[in-house]
């Protein structure tokens, strides 16, 4: 199931992983790289120049949120492994009536697109060629890539946007850190799509709880339990490797499981909530109704308790299974109330201490890229989501950790762990790391026998 380790690098104790870090709404504000607003000065030009890359439905989603900040910003370039998720992208984003899910009324952005058809890229390595093209790069394609797609455009001395979670392995997840040290030592810019740190109601909950308005927390409690996503189905003349890319979510090493890639949202308030991360995980999982040949290798649940440092439980629940019950939320138990809900705060006894009514709070997805663009044209180094972004992906490899292994997983095994997921090769032509066996279906993790450190 796994690929070869990667070579060895230092071991991480928890201790120097959460040191001089915190979970804040906004990151860290400070005078910063001015290189934009240096650049409108000389040149009377303010244009933020963006390149996408990943036009899947979150990368068409994103761009465009981008293109509705306040700030003069033009996408000049677009990239994806397939060519024909590129076309679908730009003519729904050109399209004057555009309209998402996240909003209520369509909106047009065509405008703000120019990409002449020599700036639009295919192929495994089209993110390098979007790159020096943009001075804002927005990384959507499947977590798998995220972290060689980050590295590339810090090296270039970009701003980014990138969506969750930030990897699918440990090794992932450390060069993501190391490279979060470059970002900083160059105040660039970096924005996690961990929308809830963005939302009004979570900011204005959060603070309270971090607060002391039901003492201290002793238990959490975090669900992501829905029907599940899509299935695209085999098509004739696939090679493997494409199969898999177009049927990313059900692979770890594109995906990394759906604890990780949608019920990170939820472990992320968890540990934002507590100012930490769990030191140690066990739980259980498996496959009960999703176990065809089209789920590839995931889960179709998985139940994580989570311990940190002062004793305290994390509760954690995932399922994509169509009929059953759904609930995506969070809710924490104190020494002195409790909060059942984003936006609602209890005393012991029932009263109402805080409840918040989000109907007319501003949008997250676009309050993220509203504030992001702002600092970029301001010249401001505001942002440092990317560590907490890194972490939170953690707790939810722990989890998945945990749930394959049926093992108690500590934390700074987990991290120091050279299990790599990636492909040796990245090519149409070459193999995945995980393939199927004479009759279409894949290796399944076995708790007991499979081997996750």
């Amino acid at each position: 199931m796994f690929n070869k380790p990667t070579k060895k690098s230092g071991r991480i104790n928890r201790r120097q992983f959460v040191k001089n870090t915190a979970l804040a709404t906004g990151g860290l504000m400070m005078t910063g790289n001015m290189a934009l607003a240096a650049k409108a000065h000389i040149d009377g030009d303010d244009t933020i120049k963006i390149g996408l890359i990943g036009c899947g439905g979150r990368g068409t989603g994103a761009v465009v949120q981008a293109l509705l900040s306040n700030q003069n910003v033009k996408l000049v370039a677009m990239a994806d492994a397939f060519r024909d998720n590129l076309d679908k992208c730009y003519a729904t984003i050109t399209n004057p009536e555009f309209k998402d899910w996240s909003r209520e009324e369509p909106v047009n952005v065509s405008d703000r697109i120019v990409v002449p058809e020599e700036h639009k890229f295919a192929g495994f390595d089209a993110y390098q060629k979007v790159i020096p093209l943009a001075d804002v790069v927005i990384l959507t394609t499947p977590p798998g890539f995220r972290p060689m797609h980050f590295e590339a455009a810090i090296r270039a001395g970009k701003h980014v946007f990138m969506e969750k979670p930030l990897a699918v392995d440990a090794p992932g997840i450390r060069k993501v850190l190391e490279v979060a040290e470059i970002a900083k030592k160059r105040q660039l810019n970096v924005v996690v799509g961990l929308q809830r740190h963005y939302q009004t109601v979570y900011r204005k909950w959060v603070e309270l709880l971090q607060e002391g308005a039901i003492g201290d927390i002793v238990t959490s409690r975090v669900y992501w339990n829905s029907d599940g996503v899509w299935v695209r189905p085999r098509t004739p003349g696939q090679t493997e490797m494409e199969y898999q890319m177009r049927n990313w979510y059900y692979f770890n090493w594109l995906c990394g499981d759906h604890i990780n890639e949608q019920h990170i949202h939820n472990l992320d308030v968890g540990n934002w909530v507590k100012k930490s991360y769990p030191i140690r995980a066990h739980g259980m999982g498996g496959r009960q109704v999703r176990n065809g040949k089209e789920h590839g290798e995931i889960f179709d649940h998985h139940f994580v308790e989570f311990e940190y440092a002062d004793g305290s439980r994390m509760f954690s629940q995932c399922r994509h299974i169509k009929g059953t019950a759904s609930r995506v939320s969070e809710a924490f138990h104190g020494t002195n109330g409790s909060a059942p809900k984003p936006g609602l705060i209890l005393t012991k006894s029932g009263h109402t201490l805080f409840k918040h009514d989000d109907r007319k709070d501003p949008n997250p997805y676009q309050v993220e890229h509203d504030e992001l663009f702002a600092a970029i044209s301001k010249g401001e180094y505001k942002f440092a989501d990317v560590e907490n972004g890194a972490k939170s992906t953690m707790t939810a490899i722990l989890g998945r950790m945990a749930t394959y292994s049926g093992q108690i997983i500590e934390w700074d095994d987990a991290i120091n762990s050279n299990l790599s997921l990636a492909p040796q090769t990245y090519a149409w032509d070459a193999n995945p790391p995980i393939l199927p066996d004479e009759k279409g279906y894949y290796p399944i993790p076995t708790p007991g026998k499979t081997k996750v450190i």
